[in-house]
């Protein structure tokens, strides 16, 4: 399939997916591109035949025209934000749609809450289902004010991305997320900073195998050399940007979301060797996910190998 030079923005009506398609449509503007908004529904279940008999079943042209009304909102709300804007209403599973379009562009964005759509799927029962099977990377947005807080509505107006962090810890998903990154940060015009993080004090609590007396600052030291060559090696070809770098003693889960509270970007891979990547698809994404006070860019597996081709 042909790759076409879009941002894909699911929406369903909700705040959330509207502050989405915001925040699709900045990035459109930095890529110079354009914005495809996808609507899907599927047919409920119970409107296959009446409740009773006392309530008419709900028809496909019902939901198909509440549907449209959903995607005529969000065109209308984009109309003013100056680059192209195309709309399609899909019939079938949120993710599932999801998935399949990010075959075709370059970068696919949701919100984090929303009215049982894309956003609730990817935070709810199938929540692995987009970072784990998208083809091209995904941001997640957070619905938040200006303090950080979680809001159900008026979230704080998308400001431009000033400052990224990328998780890194030597996957090839990892370097395909830092390499995204240095893209992002030319784009911006943002600073850059690539963090490992390595939870020695707590290996060394419960690892009965790793020595009473081993040295913390060396294990730091040991990873923070691997570090440089990592982002020594992405940034070839990218003489005009630096990178800077820190490794940190903490979880991915601790320190991805203390750096969210100032940073307007974090990037990660979907899958590594414990630390940030490495969490993404369990328990502690969501944890992540939840609580992350900027938006979340995710690098699966399948599209770090679009992104080397």
């Amino acid at each position: 399939m042909t790759r076409e030079h879009e941002v894909l923005v699911g929406v369903d009506g909700s705040a959330a997916s509207l502050h989405a398609l915001d925040w699709a449509l900045h990035e459109a503007r930095t890529r110079g591109c354009g914005v495809r908004v996808l609507v899907a529904y599927a047919l409920p279940s119970f409107t296959a035949a009446s409740l009773d008999g006392g309530y008419a079943a709900l028809d496909d042209d019902t939901i198909r025209a509440g549907a449209q009304s959903v995607l005529d909102e969000a065109l209308l709300h984009a109309r003013d934000a100056g680059v192209p804007v195309e709309g399609r209403v899909v019939t079938g599973d949120a993710a599932a749609v999801l998935v399949d379009a990010s075959r075709s562009v370059d970068l696919a964005v949701v919100g984090t809450r929303g009215r049982g759509g894309f956003a609730d799927r990817l935070l709810g029962t199938v929540s692995s289902a987009l970072p784990a099977h998208a083809w091209c990377p995904t941001v997640v947005v957070p619905l938040r004010d200006e303090r950080g807080a979680p809001v159900e509505e008026d979230p704080a107006p998308v400001r431009p991305v000033r400052r990224i962090v990328v998780g890194v810890d030597g996957s090839p998903p990892a370097e395909a997320a830092l390499r995204l990154a240095i893209r992002e940060a030319e784009r911006w015009g943002a600073e850059l900073y690539a963090i490992s993080g390595v939870p020695v004090h707590a290996m060394t609590g419960v690892l009965a195998w790793l020595p009473s007396a081993v040295d913390h600052d060396q294990v730091l030291r040991d990873v923070a050399e691997g570090l440089d060559v990592v982002v020594d090696r992405a940034l070839a070809g990218h003489p005009g940007l630096e990178v800077k770098r820190h490794v940190l003693d903490g979880t991915g889960a601790e320190l991805l979301t203390e750096f969210s509270a100032a940073t307007d970007l974090i990037v990660v891979g979907s899958r590594g060797r414990g630390g940030f990547a490495g969490l993404l698809l369990g328990s502690t994404s969501q944890a992540v996910l939840h609580h992350a006070r900027c938006p979340v860019m995710v690098v699966t597996a399948r599209g770090a190998e679009e992104l080397t081709r």
